[in-house]
């Protein structure tokens, strides 16, 4: 993939990015791999070279990179930091870098920092309880030794002090340890066996020309078309409805000074976060019905 800067970032950030850390080492796929579309993991393989990303798109990552620096200098004697495991499955090797594992006598604690926004904590991010619970897989598999406890360590960049005070539920401090939580290993077996047996379908599609299979509205970050009721003129909606009749009856209630407004569907990730949407025929579907 080539690394692109069209808006001129320090030559120190552009090395940092062209001299990444991260290595999946001999494996299929890496745990984060496992939970991506598989699509998206099969066309970036497939198209790596031909790929850019533009150097202002990854500004957050180095920060991630920063943060695991920022472990390995203040570990404690039963932490362990950035330790790779491999394990191999149904014929597949996934392998998975762990933040930290803080090592008890009954267990391991396991903790993966994220550099991410307050949003990212005051709502349910269910991509967060998949990655650490095949990071206790992994973990269970190649030490034997039981995980007792997942966590993330949540760095807000966006933390405001004031807002502690007026939005219920807000962050109390800009780190917030989000407990996860943890499955049993059948649960964990289950989801992982169906994650490879995706992923291997879409290998032998892109392999024979097949039809690869579309993502998913999760992965693609959909949010469907809605009819918001608003105060005229005003940018937030008083409600929101998943049809016409039923934001025409709620306006009919409100009466004088408000009115309707259709709020088209977006495909957030496939607009503006997928670097293979140009080799997607599912979105050019997409984009040919809008």
């Amino acid at each position: 993939m080539k690394l692109t800067n069209n808006y001129g970032i320090p030559q120190t950030f552009m090395n940092v990015l062209a001299r990444p850390t991260y290595n999946k080492g001999k494996s299929h796929l890496s745990a984060t791999q496992l939970l991506n579309s598989p699509k998206i993991v099969a066309l970036t393989n497939k198209f790596d070279s031909e790929l850019e990303q533009d150097a202002s798109d990854m500004v957050w990552s180095i920060f991630g990179s920063a943060v695991h620096n920022f472990l390995e200098h203040g570990k404690d004697e039963n932490h362990l930091v950035e330790e790779r495991m491999h394990v191999e499955h149904d014929g597949w090797k996934i392998s998975g870098a762990v933040d930290l594992q803080i090592v008890n006598k009954d267990g391991i604690d396991v903790r993966d920092y994220k550099t991410t926004s307050v949003w990212a904590v005051m709502n349910e991010k269910i991509e967060w309880e998949l990655q650490l619970n095949v990071y206790a897989w992994l973990i269970e598999k190649v030490k034997g030794k039981p995980v007792t406890s997942l966590g993330i360590v949540a760095i807000l960049r966006d933390w405001k002090a004031r807002e502690k005070q007026q939005k219920e539920g807000y962050p109390e401090s800009p780190i917030k340890e989000v407990p996860i939580r943890l499955w049993s290993m059948a649960e964990r077996e289950e989801y992982i066996s169906n994650r490879i047996s995706a992923h291997s379908a879409c290998e032998f599609e892109l392999e024979t020309d097949g039809k690869l299979p579309d993502c998913s509205p999760d992965e693609m970050w959909e949010k469907p078309a809605v009819w918001a009721v608003r105060k005229t003129g005003n940018v937030r909606a008083k409600s929101l409805h998943d049809s016409e009749e039923s934001a025409l009856l709620a306006l009919e209630e409100l009466g004088k000074g408000y009115e309707v407004e259709f709020r088209a569907g977006e495909r957030t990730r496939c607009e503006n976060y997928c670097l293979v949407n140009t080799y997607c025929q599912q979105y050019r579907d997409y984009k040919e019905s809008v």
